[in-house]
Formats: C-alpha cells, structure tokens, sequence
C-alpha cells in the first residue's frame, strides 16, 4: 500500500481521503464517540480546568529548565542501573537501537506501541537491516500487516472498520473470516502470545520520564507494553527529551489527565513505572533509555513555539478537528496528524509539511478549548502560516484577495456594491441548475470549498439598508 507520506501534498492527500466514504464514515464515527465519552468524563470533574492549568505551569517550567532536569533524569536512572544514550536525531537513535539489540542475540523483536518510534521510522530501519520488530499493540499490529502508518495518536487503527481488519488478517494470517472484534482479538493474541515467549529485545516508547527518580511510565489498555517491558532480557526505551516531569508525585495529575482526555476513561487499564533493572528479580537484564532530540532542541529555542512540546500525546485535538474528521490522520502525510501534527512536524521536518500543514486547519479553536496543557495551537498555526509567507512558500493569492478585500472595505460605497455584485451571484452560484454547476464544477476554487461547507445565503438586504428605509425602530 502507498504510503501518504509520498503523496504530492496535502491537498491531494485530502481529496483521496474525502472520496473514501467509508473511511470517513469510520473516523468521524470514532472520533464522536471518543469525545462524547471524553465529555462525560469530565463532568465529574468540577476541578478541570485547575488542572490543566497546573499541568500546564508543570510543562513549561519543565521546558525553562530542561537540561537541569534531563541531567538529573540521566544520573538518577543511572544509579539504578540503567544505559541512557543520546540521540541528536533520526538515524543516531537507530544506530544506537541497532547497536544495543545485536547484544540480544537471536529471538523475537516485540515491539510496544510508540509514537516516537514511529516518527524514526523505526520499522523500516530495522526491516532494511534483516530484522523482524512485531507491533503488539492490536492496533499497530493491523496496520503493520496491511503496510499502513498509524491515522491517530491513540487509535491508530481509527480509520478502519471491522471488515476492513477483517480482510486484512484472511490475507496476510491466513485464517477464516470473521468480523466480530472479540474473535478478531483472539486471533491477534494467539499470534502474539508465542512471540511474547519468545522474544529477546523489547523495545517501547515512555509518556512521561521522571526527573527525581530517573523512572519511565507507559500507559496501556491492553497489557502489551508490560509484557514487551518485562520478558525480553533486553529492553530499550526511546523517550523524546520533552517527556520530563520533576517529581514522582506529579505523575498523579497527568494519570487523571490524558485518559480522561485521550479515551474518557478516568484510568488507562495497565500503568507500569519502571525504574532500573534488578538482575535478582523477574525481569530484563539490561534496560537502555534513548533520549531523542530530533529536532526538540530547535524547537524550545523558539520562545513563541516551545509550548508544543507540552504535548502529552492524549489524540483530544484530533478528536474534535473538523479538517481531521473529515480526511483522518493519513491526509496529512506525516506520523502526527491533526491540529498537533500541524504546528509539531513543520518542527521536525524540512519536508514540504513545514509549509502546507498549518493550512490544513479551520482556525475553529476547538483543539485549544480541549488540550489538556492548555497548547493555543491556532496561535501557533498563524505563526507557522506567517512563515510560510515570508519564506515564499505560500501566500501570493492571499495576498492579492485580501488586497482586494481591503481595498472594498477601506470606502463605504465600494463595500456596497460588493455586497449587491454578491447577492446577485450567490443565487446563480448556489443554484442547481446550469450556470450553478459550472461554478461549482473541479476546475474552480468553489468545488473544493463547497464540499464540506453549507455556505449561508447573503440577506436580501443589508442592516445599513433596512435602516435607512424605516423599517427598524431608531
């Protein structure tokens, strides 16, 4: 399967996207019922938005002081016996997993959900050396048999219907065709279960590092992550820098936080702290931290920008994106899609993203009004699509309309006319018949804008007009 990545740009990502009904149908479906539960969760919560205003002075002074706390993170898991490795980008963090995973010798790679393993492309890394990682969350490892990226933060699989997985697990499983997501879920377990026993690497990603006590915490609904943690001999964890919080006791807000918002739950099923290794107990013999930069850095020097990094990955912005509901995660053509994904890969990438991304947004606000951490994102997109400009990426036909926008509102009689050229147009454009059609046909600018939108009917006359005619109450 193509990967959307390799799409020209946004635009044609989106339109593919959109001519998919049943993928459509699929996200805007679970993306409504995660933030219907979402909603419900938070009504037991008069103290909302006290803590998310705690969290977010937590993040921020985490990211003021970052090298502090990555240095004490560092020392503290060192004296309980862990490896931690610096990655400055992509490939370094690779080489490093490489490096430490030849020690395990032969057996399976099990692998735990993580997106910061899929933004190194991690899979393919590996795949390209000989080696075999096995997705093990039910999600990731769908996907991973149909060759398709994640579509969301926390359901990757999203996009997908029953018999869409279906389909999937007759062709590349070889087993009987069944749609019923309790028999499909047997399947996925009896296959990972011998892989499990078998593996000798395990490999994940962390939602939170702890400063104080060098300990990482994965959270899970599934019980994947703490198998793939705990039975290989060797397990290795890759953390972007910004995961840091300075005290043990602070995992407790975020715990409350990113599952209420993430799935509406008020607690993931599964979460495992773990710090260092013990060789006498139950459990891998050598644990390694890769702490990955891949562009982090560039990122907090940006003193408008930084509070990107606040993010805890709980997928609530895509939720209640329009533009993500209507063309789901794989239209933006990177690992992180909706309103996150907008304002965090043009960071990240020097792909063509950087400039096409943060258009891909209505500048509705929703993805503020539920960010856990408070991130105003359409303040960042502005700041984003304002670069794009000055760059040259962007902008020439904006400029021109909103010079001609500001031309007719600068003179009162220019305006007026506007308004009567639009009531005159807008019934021939929004007519069903011949001249309506042509307006609204693929070659013109309405097509596109039209589709997803129900423009409102200009009023026969203006507030200006009525006024002047008596027929309001001075």
């Amino acid at each position: 399967m193509l990967d959307p990545a390799q799409s020209p740009e946004f635009r044609a990502r989106a339109l593919t996207a959109l001519a998919n009904k049943n993928q459509s149908a699929a996200v805007a479906r679970a993306t409504s019922t995660i933030s219907d539960r979402r909603d419900l969760a938070l009504e037991e919560v008069p103290e909302w938005q006290e803590w998310r205003e705690r969290a977010r002075l937590i993040k921020a002074h985490v990211l003021e002081n970052l090298d502090t706390y990555l240095e004490q993170f560092e020392s503290n898991a060192k004296r309980r016996g862990v490896t931690v490795h610096w990655a400055r980008n992509a490939q370094e963090a690779i080489d490093l997993i490489f490096d430490i995973g030849k020690r395990a010798g032969s057996g399976a790679i099990v692998k735990a959900k993580s997106m910061a393993t899929e933004e190194i492309g991690l899979n393919h890394a590996l795949e390209a050396k000989g080696w075999e990682p096995l997705e093990t969350d039910l999600g990731e490892r769908i996907l991973q048999l149909d060759g398709q990226m994640p579509s969301h933060i926390v359901a990757p699989a999203l996009h997908l219907s029953r018999d869409d997985v279906a389909d999937i697990f007759v062709r590349e499983l070889g087993v009987d065709r069944t749609n019923d997501p309790s028999e499909l879920t047997a399947i996925a377990r009896r296959v990972l279960r011998t892989s499990f026993a078998k593996a000798a690497l395990g490999i994940s990603g962390a939602n939170f590092g702890v400063a104080e006590t060098g300990s990482i915490l994965v959270l899970e609904n599934e019980g994947n992550i703490r198998l793939s943690t705990s039975l290989p001999k060797i397990h290795i964890s890759l953390m972007g820098i910004e995961k840091l919080v300075p005290r043990f006791e602070d995992l407790a807000l975020y715990l409350r936080l990113l599952p209420r918002s993430g799935t509406g739950q008020r607690l993931t099923v599964y979460q495992s702290m773990i710090t260092g290794v013990d060789p006498s107990q139950e459990g891998p013999e050598e644990m390694h931290i890769v702490l990955l930069d891949n562009g982090r850095s560039g990122l907090l020097a940006q003193p408008d920008d930084r509070q990107t990094l606040q993010c805890i990955r709980c997928g609530a912005c895509q939720n209640v994106c329009p533009v993500y509901r209507a063309v789901g995660g794989h239209a933006y053509g990177a690992v992180y899609g909706g309103p996150i994904g907008a304002i965090l890969t043009p960071h990240l990438s020097d792909g063509p993203q950087a400039a096409e991304l943060p258009y891909a947004s209505s500048l509705c606000a929703a993805c503020r009004d539920v960010c856990p951490v408070k991130i105003d994102i359409p303040k960042s997109l502005l700041r984003l699509r304002a670069k794009a400009v000055k760059d040259g990426h962007r902008g020439r036909l904006e400029k021109v309309g909103f010079r001609a926008w500001a031309r007719t509102m600068e003179r009162q009689g220019r305006y007026e006319r506007a308004m009567r050229s639009g009531r005159m147009f807008q019934g021939v454009v929004l007519s069903d018949g011949a001249a309506g059609k042509v307006a609204r046909s693929p070659m013109t600018p309405l097509k596109a804008w039209m589709t997803e939108r129900a423009p409102r009917r200009l009023a026969k006359k203006s507030f200006r007009e009525l006024w002047k005619e008596g027929l309001i109450d001075g």
